[in-house]
This record gives structure tokens, sequence and C-alpha cells, in this order.
């Protein structure tokens, strides 16, 4: 099991579309594409901060479904082409985590 903590900074005073888009499209649609999305959050002390949580099973099961979601057409057409307008790309933060035998959330 391994989990992506996604660190977004979104263009200033974006955030709030931000939250939306993920909220309403893009949470939705990875879910329905099979992700396990454990949750997101806004970060209290920067006003342009966004973070969510993934699980993945394996990394062979990461793979399949960054294919099945990132490959499709609705993500290509609709969803990606929004994100520049939004987010600071060269911001997103990726650290994957693995919890150790004791960890509460698996």
């Amino acid at each position: 099991m391994l989990f992506e903590l996604r660190r977004y900074e979104a263009q200033p005073g974006k955030r709030d579309e931000l939250v939306e888009i993920m909220d309403d499209e893009v949470i939705p649609f990875q879910a329905g594409q099979g992700m396990a999305i454990l949750g997101s959050w806004v970060d209290e002390e920067n006003p342009d901060v966004y973070v969510w949580l993934r699980r993945f099973d394996s990394e062979e099961d990461r793979k399949a479904l960054y294919a099945k979601a990132y490959e499709a057409d609705h993500w290509k057409q609709h969803l990606a082409p929004r994100f520049p307008a939004i987010l600071r790309r060269e911001s997103i933060q990726v650290p994957r985590l693995v919890p150790p035998r004791r960890s509460l959330i698996r």
C-alpha cells in the first residue's frame, strides 16, 4: 500500500476556484475511475495551498489507475486544459508515503 500526499499551490487568488474544480469535478471523476481519495484540505496559513491524499494498493495499481484517469478523453479534453490558469504546476509536490505496520491509516 502507498499514498500520495499531493500539495498544490494555486495561482494567486485562485484557490477557491481550484477547490471548486477539485471537489466538484476532479475528485468525483478520479474516484469513478477507481482511485481512493481519502481527503482534501486547504492550508490555514497559506491562502494559495491545497492538499489532497490518495491511496493505492500497489505500484502496479497506481500505474493502472493513472493510465485509466489521465488517458481518458474527459481528462484530456475537459479537465487538464483548465489547470494552467488556476494552478502553479511548477510548485506541485507529491511525496509518496508508505505506512509503517502500526499506522492507523491503511
